[in-house]
């Protein structure tokens, strides 16, 4: 569990947290291996034992104070007793890991465990289903795609298979040969529903297949899949088939029928919210969907009109970015309500260039806890490769995340891929979590005085419990060695940090204790939302303000030191590393295509693309992808420089020749039109260049696409575009006069204003 506060010094009042006018909160990734400096966590049992304060709720830690015969709460200062059981466990502490370490992962017990403490069994299950009113390119991708996952997936996961157009399609592939049912969606199913449940068509255990036994049947059946002709939608809709074209794609209904036939038989029960949360399982706990899209639902339920996407906005004195962020029906979303009840994680997979809603479409991804993806040709996608790592790394599900802070702050806004509890506040639900996930918070004062006590630290608790499912291990009375069979238990896990920030003793502290990657995070995230509610461009308005206002109040506090003159505005933080960044990084997002206007040209499904991607990525990433790292080599065996400005005069200015790019989404390396002929292009792959770049790519939640430009030979408008700080701020490219030196004293104009303004007050 990663956890980086925006600052690691805290504002003692409400006064000074004005004054700084930095952003107050918290990035936390909870299912990380370890925390932020890699270290792991105290791992033991008795997850269900753990004492909690009798006021706040909030578990017993190393920050404690310790007595006789109870602890006073690290949080709220309460003082509580110990149980028969805690002081009878206080007598070998050493088994008591929550004592000694604020960092701990203890087991819980799953109710009706089986097999000498082996815990619940339990099978990974995986659906796909893929959308058959496509093109052939599509499905061929697709094939690819899944071959991939079957090769990811571990022997003993269930694996179903389903297809969707104007018919849902099941695949029973247990049998010697697949056998595919189908149900027919009706054009408008709202009220009748299907003619057919899908478990009447095809019984559940019928549709799930073993992964080991059946794979190369699922590969076959695979290979029967072909896009539904327009003669079947044609029959279907009661229209002539000359007259239909791709189209006839009931996804909604699809889902929410998929969704009722995954929690039929078996499905998950919770009970959450509770001082103690029971967590109550039958044999399937989580289905994993992964939902491949061509085009936006066109029919039954939950269809999508795309005609919004082509209106002249602009006539009718609309803001198109506006108008094109928010979802057109509620369906999705109360389809992802289902979703998490019923236990089921859908990621969702749209290849096209076309507008497919995906403003609506999000929800039942992101608030099911799954993933959005986007790829606008089938030519170059990545989708194989960003499956099977999706399905490689672990994940945890049925998760509860609950922050609690000390008494004297709260947390505000939450942020992130979650479904936020109906009843409790500050506890969200995660149906399916992996170790990239990152959600934020922001924090505010619980009254204007600040902390009562401005020595004592602030101290953040946070809570994640979460199941995982592994393989169970058996020795034979023959062996000596133990080896894993197909068989898996649950096992249920709590995971608590506790953290202890120290009150700042004035400004300057909590300037220097800034960590800008967080910060960024917790800017974009406000960005994002205040976009989807008000637009792109009071989003774009909100960065700009707000770093023209942290200027000011740097430069208010720097005219404490009479060394430095009141005319001058310094917009650089020179007498600040840890706020340098700062400019570029806003600079950045203004230049991104998250808060790019739609008469720039930026497409209304990229944006979204973004915004959930960008939700979700921890702040490292989230900065790469913001403002990429640019790294010069001498040699692909030496590393010159590890970072440059992003601006040709820095390409110049280090005489290097070679580049490495990294947005995270995309890696380039790029030789310069002088390199030495004698370089070899593209690089070796046993040299230095090779092992950063593969080391890059093992560290990704998706794969970045890699290209090597020589910029003698081929067109460098690909690097170029990265070149930001000489492009104008609106968009309108590389001009003299323009970038990043302009947006700069746009920026010390805006802070002179600022600090005239209240000056003369």
């Amino acid at each position: 569990m990663a956890a980086r506060a925006t600052f690691s010094r805290f504002p003692v009042t409400a006064e000074a947290l004005e004054a700084c006018a930095v952003q107050w909160g918290i990035a936390v990734t909870p299912f990380a291996a370890a925390d932020e400096r890699g270290q792991a966590p105290a791992a033991g049992a008795g997850g269900d034992r753990v004492p909690r304060c009798e006021h706040c709720w909030a578990y017993l830690n190393s920050h404690c104070d310790m007595e006789r015969w109870g602890w006073s709460c690290a949080l709220c200062g309460t003082l509580n007793g110990f149980d028969d059981d805690a002081l009878r466990r206080l007598q070998h502490p050493e088994g008591w890991p929550e004592l000694t370490s604020s960092f701990v992962d203890l087991e819980i017990p799953v109710d009706g465990s089986e097999g000498a403490g082996d815990g619940v069994q339990a099978r990974p299950v995986y659906v796909a289903a893929v959308d058959l009113a496509c093109s052939e390119e599509f499905l061929e991708l697709i094939k690819s795609a899944l071959l991939a996952a079957l090769e990811a997936l571990i022997p003993g996961s269930l694996f179903g298979l389903m297809t969707f157009s104007h018919k849902i399609g099941l695949y029973d592939v247990q049998g010697p040969i697949p056998v595919v049912k189908n149900v027919f969606i009706p054009p408008d199913t709202e009220e009748d529903g299907l003619p057919v449940a899908l478990e009447d068509a095809m019984p559940l255990l019928s549709f799930l297949a073993p992964i080991d036994t059946c794979k190369d049947r699922i590969a076959a059946a695979l290979d029967t899949l072909r896009p539904t002709s327009s003669w079947e939608r044609g029959a279907a809709s009661g229209q002539e088939p000359d007259t239909v074209l791709l189209g006839g794609r009931g996804f909604g209904t699809a889902m929410s029928a998929l969704t009722d036939y995954l929690s039929s038989e078996y499905g998950t029960t919770f009970a959450l919210g509770r001082p103690n949360y029971i967590f109550f399982l039958k044999k399937i706990q989580t289905a994993r969907v992964f939902a491949f899209l061509s085009g936006a639902p066109d029919y039954g339920d939950g269809q999508l009109d795309t005609r919004r996407y082509g209106e002249q906005y602009a006539s009718k004195g609309e803001d198109p970015d506006l108008a094109l962020l928010p979802e057109q029906i509620p369906f999705y979303k109360d389809l992802a309500a289902v979703a998490v009840q019923a236990g089921v994680c859908v990621d969702i997979f749209a290849i096209t260039d076309e507008y497919t809603d995906l403003a609506s479409l999000k929800f039942l991804s992101i608030e099911s806890g799954g993933s959005l993806f986007l790829y606008t040709n089938t030519d170059d996608s990545t989708l194989p490769q960003d499956i099977y790592r999706l399905l490689s790394r672990p994940y945890a599900f049925g998760c509860v995340l609950r922050l609690r802070t000390s008494s004297d702050f709260e947390p505000g806004n939450s942020y992130g891929h979650f479904f936020p509890d109906p009843q409790y506040e500050h506890v969200q639900h995660i149906i399916c979590c992996d170790s990239f996930a990152t959600y934020a918070y922001d924090f505010n004062f619980s009254h204007p005085e600040g902390f009562s006590r401005h020595t004592d630290p602030a101290v953040v608790q946070i809570a994640f419990q979460y199941s995982v499912i592994e393989p169970v291990k058996h020795t034979s009375e023959n062996e000596t060695q133990s080896s894993t069979s197909n068989m898996f238990c649950l096992k249920r896990r709590l995971r608590i940090r506790t953290l202890q920030y120290r009150p700042a003793k004035n400004i300057n502290e909590i300037y220097d204790s800034v960590d800008p990657e967080t910060l960024l995070h917790i800017l974009v995230h406000k960005v994002i939302l205040i976009s989807l509610d008000k637009g792109v461009k009071e989003g774009r308005s909100l960065v700009h303000d707000w770093l023209s206002l942290l200027i000011a109040r740097y430069n208010q506090a720097l005219r404490s030191d009479a060394r430095i003159p009141e005319s001058h505005v310094d917009v650089d933080f020179l007498q600040c590393p840890q706020l340098q960044m700062l400019p570029q990084l806003v600079f950045a997002l203004l230049r991104n295509p998250l808060l790019q206007l739609h008469e720039e040209g930026i497409h209304p499904d990229y944006r979204i693309y973004l915004q959930c991607l960008f939700s979700a990525l921890e702040p490292s990433s989230l900065a790469k992808a913001i403002y990429p790292v640019l790294v010069s080599y001498s040699s692909p065996d030496k590393q010159a420089f590890p970072r440059h400005t992003l601006s040709r005069a820095a390409l110049i200015m280090s005489e290097s020749p070679i580049f490495l790019l990294d947005a995270f989404t995309n890696l380039i390396v790029y030789y310069s039109p002088s390199a030495d002929p004698s370089l070899p292009f593209p690089p070796p792959h046993d040299c230095l260049l090779r092992t950063m770049i593969n080391e890059l790519k093992q560290g990704r939640c998706i794969t970045p696409k890699l290209t090597f430009i020589h910029g003698g030979r081929e067109d460098p408008a690909l690097f170029e575009r990265y070149l930001i700080e000489e492009q104008d701020v609106d968009g309108t490219g590389f001009t003299s006069g323009k970038g990043f030196v302009s947006f700069r004293e746009s920026i010390r104009h805006a802070a002179t204003d600022i600090i005239e303004t209240e000056s003369s007050i």
